[in-house]
């Protein structure tokens, strides 16, 4: 028995193999006759179809003008010259919704020009382009190198230029001028051009999607630091009645004359219960309390309140703003987490109105109803030029995640005078008005 050769191992793939396998994709774009519509122009929009405007009169000037090249200049009798013409037109009006197949009829409208201007061609006269006729073919060839690919761009432009010079070398005829170079060179320039268009608008897009994709992620960052403000605040709220709770249990024994074990055993339930919820939600939440959790240097301060209302107004005053405070009804504490509501909503409010709206007069309402607090932070007319803000327009966010997280409604908009209002109603006990409705806030056409 004779030994079988073993198959090789691992061979690696010849350069014929690799070349074949990289022309597959290039000769497959350029046998497509896929769609490819011709995009409008962004700005200014009443110019959006200059574009599609201009391809359309140059397919009509370009078939007329191969009608009176091939008939006075080339003297060429018969229908041959109608027929012509209109290939070369369809192909620059083809060109401009499938670019490929354009390309494709008008290569094959210069080859039957060539082929029909051979034999009466005379002494001078250029072959196998005419001179309207590279001019014409410039046109679907700008409109491939628009939407196609780098490599598609580059043999769109060598087979025409390669397919002049086969057809001079084998075919030209005595006398005529040679359009080799003349084809060359104005290919090869729609060429670059319409490739650096189209990286423009590559370009452009791409600029338009990161500034859409920026924008949308400081809008989720601003929204999520401001509920991290809030979860922090809840926090604070929170474990003050926590621990309230777990103060009056271990108290309420020593106040009762010779309690029982089963009132001592539910009240130590209750304070365990109470300082294990608070130990979590410390746990929890405790992260969100600084910037730098652990920092000795950063203590925790009481959240505000409306009480400290007149404090805020004086620091915007002292900014150059003023601002008057009316309040309406009888004025009484509420539960600590309306009242930090109220007064961070009044905050951001008035720090619009010193963004935004420099030079203007400033109104704060509080109203205390039966069941509601109404606010209103309404702003006259600027006097002065706002400067740019990065962030404009997401303090809303804040102020509606805060309404709406104790059942409330907030308005913002403009007012006829051309000043701006903020609106909020917030109830006064949510846990009462969980399940409920609420009276609707006054919107501002």
């Amino acid at each position: 028995m004779t030994e079988q050769p073993a198959p090789l191992a691992d061979a690696p793939p010849s350069r014929s193999a690799h070349r074949t396998s990289s022309m597959g994709p290039l000769v497959r774009e350029l046998f497509t006759l896929r769609q490819d519509a011709l995009p409008r122009m962004s700005r200014p929009r009443w110019l959006n179809r200059l574009p599609h405007v201009l391809v359309l009169y140059a397919a009509v000037f370009f078939g007329f003008l191969t009608v009176e090249e091939l008939g006075d200049h080339y003297h060429v009798t018969g229908g041959s010259p109608l027929v012509l013409g209109i290939m070369t037109g369809m192909s620059i009006g083809l060109a401009m919704v499938r670019p490929i197949a354009g390309w494709w009829l008008g290569l094959a409208a210069a080859g039957l020009t060539a082929g029909a201007i051979h034999g009466p061609v005379g002494h001078g006269q250029t072959w196998p382009w005419t001179p309207g006729g590279l001019f014409a073919f410039a046109v679907p060839l700008l409109l491939v190198a628009l939407r196609v690919p780098p490599r598609v761009t580059i043999a769109a432009v060598a087979v025409p230029a390669a397919a002049t010079g086969l057809a001079e070398a084998l075919l030209k005829p005595e006398h005529s001028q040679s359009t080799a170079i003349g084809a060359l060179v104005l290919f090869g320039f729609v060429g670059l051009l319409g490739y650096a268009l189209r990286a423009l608008r590559l370009a452009r897009g791409e600029l338009v999607q990161q500034e859409t994709l920026t924008e949308e992620e400081r809008a989720r960052r601003t929204l999520l630091e401001e509920r991290s403000r809030i979860a922090r605040e809840l926090h604070d709220v929170v474990a003050h009645h926590m621990s309230v709770i777990s103060i009056q249990a271990q108290v309420a024994p020593h106040l009762v004359d010779d309690p029982s074990e089963e009132l001592k055993e539910n009240l130590a339930g209750i304070r365990e219960n109470a300082l294990e919820a608070l130990t979590e939600l410390r746990r929890v939440l405790g992260v969100l309390r600084s910037e730098q959790p652990g920092d000795p240097a950063r203590p925790h301060h009481p959240q505000p309140t409306l009480a400290e209302l007149d404090g805020l107004v004086d620091n915007v005053r002292g900014a150059g703003l003023p601002v008057t405070v009316e309040v309406a009804g009888l004025r009484r504490p509420l539960t600590p987490g309306v009242e930090l509501t109220a007064y961070r909503i009044v905050q951001e409010a008035l720090s619009n109105c010193l963004r935004h709206a420099p030079g203007s007069e400033v109104e704060v309402g509080i109203a205390y109803g039966p069941r509601d607090l109404h606010l209103c932070v309404a702003n006259t007319p600027p006097t002065g030029v706002a400067s740019p803000s990065p962030g404009a327009g997401h303090g809303l966010l804040g102020m509606r995640e805060r309404a709406g997280m104790l059942g409330g409604e907030l308005a913002a908009g403009p007012r006829p005078d051309g000043g701006y209002e903020v609106t909020a109603v917030l109830p006064m006990d949510p846990q009462d008005l969980s399940g409920g409705s609420f009276p609707e806030t006054k919107k501002v056409s």
